[in-house]
Formats: C-alpha cells, structure tokens, sequence
C-alpha cells in the first residue's frame, strides 16, 4: 500500500482544514487506518485511528471533539477533518495503514506510511 497525504497549509487560529490521504492498491478497504503528527523536537504522536469499515474511531484527548476521521473505501482515501485550530496543532501530519482488524495509537503497529504533509497554524 502507498499512502499520497494532502491537504496541510498555513491557516490562522480557529480555523479548519481537511486533510486527505490517498491510497494505492486494492486491499486498502482491509486496512485501519490512522494520522499521526509530530512537530518540530517532538515525537509523533497519535491523532486519530478508524477501522476498515469506518465502524469504530479513535482520537487523541487533545484534538477529541475537534477533530473527526473518516473515509471512503471506494475512492481509496482517508480524511482528517480539523476544527478549531490552534498553535498547538502546528506539526507534520502524516497517515498510515494497519492491516491488524483493531485501533492502536502505537504508531510501531502500522505498516504503512504516507510522505506527510505540513499544518501551521498562525496564533
């Protein structure tokens, strides 16, 4: 599976931005899906997560009520929805792909990982 993420951009606090992740190959509905970011001096941290069928997600207590993953097996793509932005959300945001049924936030469990993709957010 490759994983293509778009979307990032400079946008001022408050604001919102979807972010994409486009994936090759034909088994991608199999997969679960996450976004981590990591910025400067950081580790990457986990975001959010989703189940092969968008049945069951997951969220990071900071962005937990302003953020919202989903995604469209049939056009092979993952979103990340991002409300309410705020400096503390400035980072890489990269996507990946799991091929375990379940959610994890240990971004050691995923198998694939897209190029990442810059937010910045202006305070």
């Amino acid at each position: 599976v490759q994983l293509q993420a778009s979307g990032g951009g400079l946008v001022q606090a408050g604001g919102s931005l979807r972010l994409s992740c486009a994936a090759s190959g034909r088994t991608f509905s199999s997969y679960a899906m996450g976004w981590f970011r990591q910025a400067p001096g950081k580790e990457r941290e986990f975001v959010a997560a989703i189940t092969w069928n968008g049945g069951t997600t997951s969220y990071a207590d900071a962005v937990k009520g302003r953020f919202t993953i989903s995604r469209d097996n049939a056009k092979n793509t993952v979103y990340l929805q991002m409300n309410s932005l705020n400096a503390e959300d400035t980072a890489v945001y990269y996507c990946a792909a799991d091929r375990r049924t379940w959610l994890t936030a240990n971004p050691r469990e995923y198998d694939y990982w897209g190029q990442g993709t810059l937010v910045t957010v202006s305070s």
